[in-house]
């Protein structure tokens, strides 16, 4: 074997792949439905795009990005998120000048040197979706509400929402000096990283996956008590709405998501089936601010991102199978070169029709084709030999029960059309 894939990346092979056709094209679906427009966005950006917006003190920044120097001495990054990259395109493409507010989505590959382990990957795939130009609490609810119905329509039990709101420029100063004097007090309990992180964001504490870590965080002042009017009127309208609609939520007064650039809401979709450890199938929040960052106007914005390989996982975890096992409708097996040629020309017509149709190429005898037949699960197979061709017939044989049809060549897509309707 010349070399093996690379460490934390997947082949997703035929079998595998249909599942994930299946998801995409469901989420394509509800947003659809919500009035969510697709973006495609490029898979590398200048660094400075995360560097701006995820924050120094974040872990994409701190030690999972790949980052490189290309062949003009430019600093690029392979997207680690979608959300920057998202603000970048609404402001290079002047989307702002469209009535707000405006609703995308993405779906495509991310990639983080992080540890790999089930689930996650250094190469992995996400679907996201941004909205900007609108701060009341109802879009918030409509973000979440999005991400529930994709998974309630894929059949998954014991959802939750976790939700909290982590404040804004005019509350947030003032827990973050409260933290600081918390934590100080437990120094020698917290892991390196969150010690370096202490004076310089110790928000990041409240993220921090190290048992000693969460430990410590449990005393530690909430944002929901540092709150300011404006934020906790929107915490307490958000919960209204999600209530109005019958999703259930827990707040969760530690969750601050990875990233610098959350204001108020920040929540995640967790399902109970999946290891403690790793059970967010998506998380995302607001970023009001972010685009004024990127050198736009002041623009509020919201979004999330779901893990499609952790989706896939929890699928498998809860068994659930997706309807995407489509087999062959038909079989055509030619015995002959001259039949070859004419099978060809059949199949061809019948894939006209929308009919899924599969014939042999490797001169299998008989009985091996009538084999591979029945490997295809197909409805109805079609034989035909050099004195079919004779008298301008095929021989349609019922799988099912065994029943044969001699039918005119020139009427077989008909007759197969009406068969199978």
């Amino acid at each position: 074997m010349l070399t093996t894939r690379p460490t934390g990346t997947n082949d997703f092979l035929p079998g595998e792949s249909e599942k994930w056709q299946y998801i995409e094209q469901l989420c394509r679906q509800v947003c659809a439905e919500y009035g969510y427009k697709e973006i495609r966005l490029p898979i590398f950006e200048h660094t400075e795009v995360y560097l701006r917006s995820v924050g120094e003190t974040s872990d994409i920044v701190e030690k999972e990005m790949y980052s490189f120097e290309d062949k003009g001495f430019r600093h690029m990054t392979l997207r680690p998120e979608g959300t920057a990259g998202t603000v970048r395109a609404f402001l290079e493409n002047k989307l702002y000048a469209d009535p707000q507010p405006t609703k995308l989505y993405y779906m495509g590959p991310m990639f983080r040197y992080d540890k790999p382990q089930a689930g996650r990957y250094r190469q992995f795939n996400q679907f996201g979706i941004e909205v900007f130009g609108a701060d009341h609490a109802g879009i918030d609810a409509e973000v979440i509400t999005l991400a529930v119905e994709i998974f309630r329509r894929l059949g998954l039990t014991g959802l939750s929402v976790k939700i909290n709101t982590v404040g804004c420029a005019d509350c947030r100063p003032k827990h973050m000096e409260e933290l600081k004097t918390y934590f100080r007090q437990y120094e020698d309990k917290l892991c390196d990283t969150c010690r370096d992180r202490l004076e310089r964001n110790p928000l990041r504490i409240l993220d921090c996956k190290e048992d000693g870590c969460k430990e410590v965080c449990k005393g530690a002042p909430t944002t929901i008590e540092a709150a300011c009017d404006n934020c906790s009127t929107h915490f307490n309208k958000l919960l209204e709405y999600l209530d109005a609609v019958g999703i259930s939520y827990e707040i969760d007064t530690n969750l601050v998501r990875g990233l610098d650039y959350y204001v108020r809401t920040a929540f995640e979709v967790v399902i109970n089936s999946v290891g403690s450890a790793q059970n967010a199938l998506c998380g995302g929040g607001r970023y009001n601010g972010m685009v004024e960052q990127f050198g736009g106007d002041d623009m509020p914005g919201i979004g999330y991102a779901m893990g499609m390989e952790r989706l896939l996982l929890t699928l498998k975890e809860q068994g659930i199978e997706l309807p995407v096992s489509k087999h062959p409708e038909v079989y055509i097996a030619p015995l002959g070169e001259a039949a070859q040629k004419e099978a060809f020309v059949l199949t061809q017509a019948l894939r006209g029709k929308g009919i899924y149709t599969e014939k042999d190429y490797l001169g299998k005898s008989l009985k091996a084709q009538m084999k591979a037949a029945d490997r295809f699960q197909v409805a109805y197979t079609v034989i035909i030999g050099d004195s079919e061709l004779e008298k301008g017939i095929a021989v349609v044989r019922e799988m099912a029960t065994g029943e044969q049809h001699e039918v005119a060549l020139s009427q077989l897509v008909e007759d197969l059309e009406g068969r199978l309707k």
